[in-house]
């Protein structure tokens, strides 16, 4: 399948589809609407675990030391009452085990990518800042991505506060970590930007882009779902050939899951990969 049989196959889909592919450090191979804009779902904790490990470099912040594990937030609405996670709602009962206990924010930060723990992701949120989210985006050379608000803060959203994403910033991001893991780069040093790509390695949920590749294919993956959207962003790192990125945003009545549980979304971001896998020595 060559690039122009994979855009006329996806002009057939419904809704949006996105998509940035390319090697690290260098002009992507083929994008798809690559600048249009998507609600971010949970691929907006890949600038917050970012932002976390750039405040530890800085000091500001231990990994290691113990927070409250807590479910009552600020709003970004000024004025609007504090809000909390419902748990049904999110992916990981073992940080909610810890409700009223204590946690790292680094095991913390753990969570809130390999099982996309939504109330993990607010706490720490709530000690980085959203001003720091948004200088991880700055960093990273990004355009049009926006962390505005925090997961579940529906004031804010009511207000017109959102989160965004595009195609091609979260290649961007994610290009900054990868390159940034063997040579000083903008966001974190090399040991920073191993430890966060050694995280998004270990990612869990595995039903859409890790779908499409050979079992067995690393890809330092973060993705999201809502009702209506699935993302997903990452790096694959292949045996056989250099590393790539891909990153696949679609806005579609495909995403009919309320969970993690496959859906047509998952399905067509799994046939995405698995081309763009075919096409790795060519990249």
């Amino acid at each position: 399948m060559t690039w122009d049989d994979l855009d006329a196959h996806l002009d057939r889909m419904p809704g949006t589809v996105s998509a940035y592919v390319g090697r690290l450090d260098a002009a992507p191979t083929w994008t798809r609407h690559a600048d249009a804009t998507h609600y971010a779902a949970s691929t907006m904790k890949v600038a917050v675990l970012a932002a976390l490990h750039r405040a530890a470099e800085a000091g500001t912040l231990e990994l290691d030391a113990p927070v409250p594990v807590v479910n009552e937030f600020d709003s970004a609405q000024p004025g609007a009452p504090r809000f909390a996670c419902a748990r049904p709602y999110d992916n990981d009962d073992v940080v909610w085990d810890r409700l009223g206990a204590t946690a790292s924010l680094r095991w913390l930060a753990d969570r809130m990518i390999v099982r996309s723990s939504n109330l993990a992701t607010n706490i720490v949120l709530g000690h980085v800042g959203l001003p720091a989210v948004a200088e991880v985006w700055a960093l990273a050379g990004t355009r049009n991505s926006v962390t505005g608000r925090g997961i579940e803060d529906f004031a804010a959203r009511e207000a017109g506060i959102t989160n965004t994403v595009t195609a091609a910033d979260l290649a961007a991001l994610l290009d900054a970590l990868a390159t940034g893991a063997s040579t000083p780069g903008r966001l974190a040093s090399p040991a920073a930007c191993t430890a966060m790509l050694d995280v998004l390695l270990a990612q869990e949920h595995r039903e859409d882009l890790a779908a499409g590749l050979p079992e067995g294919t690393r890809i330092a993956l973060k993705n999201g779902w809502v009702r209506g959207v699935r993302h997903g962003a990452g790096v694959v790192l292949p045996d056989d050939a250099p590393p790539y990125l891909i990153a696949v945003c679609t806005t579609t009545d495909l995403a009919d899951g309320d969970d993690q549980v496959e859906d047509d979304a998952c399905l067509l971001l799994a046939h995405i990969s698995a081309q763009v896998w075919a096409a790795r020595h060519r990249l």
